[in-house]
């Protein structure tokens, strides 16, 4: 993936979760209820675009975070 379009994708999932209120350790939480194998620190990594995001988490980061997958990558 490009590294500027990842950390594009980091920064809209930063402050999608920063509006829903959750911290990191929170929505690491959650992902790890859905199956996925992240961390905070993979969370952190994440929203830096230091870090692939995997479709499995997508999917999850979705569904936690009560968006369409458009606002996602916008």
């Amino acid at each position: 993936m490009n590294a500027e379009y990842e950390r594009a994708l980091g920064r809209n999932i930063r402050a999608l979760r920063r509006k829903k209120g959750f911290s990191q350790e929170q929505l690491a939480a959650h992902l790890q209820l859905r199956g996925c194998d992240v961390t905070r620190s993979a969370l952190a990594k994440m929203e830096v675009g230091q870090r692939h995001i995997y479709p499995d988490e997508l999917r999850a980061l979705r569904d936690i975070l009560a968006v369409p997958y458009e606002e996602l990558f916008v």
